[in-house]
């Protein structure tokens, strides 16, 4: 309780303002927006498809293990001063738990694409920024205890090693398959 307390210590409106900004940002409504900004994105501009579906396996995935975790734990929220109200189950934070899945995910696929160590350093930090500010906005909020979303770190966490580690599989395994293909052909 006292990190909550200290979180909130800090309390002013406009740090308010920008904390309910960043929880925005890890709404449902804007992670699916961006979700399918980027899939049309991985389509249209660099014709990815399997990239497209590591990445919605990376979201769906999440969110529903994010609610199996809720089932399970059942939760409260914390019963202290609460400068936003919110519904279900604290344990772990959706927020958290998404904003990771999808800013791993982001770093993750265009990490490749980016040609410059600046811009792949940048994408780097940013991603960790909208991170750790909307995990930080959860507690701040009031909604959330700081293990809720310590606990949505490292469930997203092994979701996404999970998921890296499968997609780097398949990718490694087509290429192979490919490539005897072709080996079998010009033989």
């Amino acid at each position: 309780m006292s990190i909550i307390t200290f979180v909130q210590s800090f309390e002013t409106s406009w740090l308010t303002a920008v904390m309910q900004i960043f929880t925005f940002i890890g709404s449902t409504k804007v992670v699916i927006v961006i979700t399918l900004a980027f899939m049309y994105f991985l389509y249209r501009v660099l014709h990815h498809r399997l990239e497209i579906t590591f990445f919605i396996t990376m979201i769906a995935g999440t969110a529903i293990f994010n609610q199996i975790l809720k089932a399970i734990y059942h939760r409260a929220r914390p019963n202290l001063h609460h400068i936003i109200e919110e519904t279900g189950y604290s344990f772990p934070s959706g927020h958290s738990m998404e904003a990771f899945a999808l800013y791993a995910s982001l770093a993750f696929l265009l990490w490749r694409h980016l040609a410059t160590r600046r811009a792949r350093t940048l994408t780097i930090i940013g991603c960790v920024i909208m991170i750790l500010w909307i995990g930080l906005s959860r507690i701040y909020l009031g909604v959330h205890y700081p293990s809720d979303v310590i606990g949505a770190y490292l469930a997203s966490g092994f979701w996404f090693a999970l998921t890296v580690w499968i997609f780097q599989w398949y990718k490694e395994y087509r290429y192979h398959q490919r490539k005897q293909k072709t080996s079998k052909t010009t033989a």
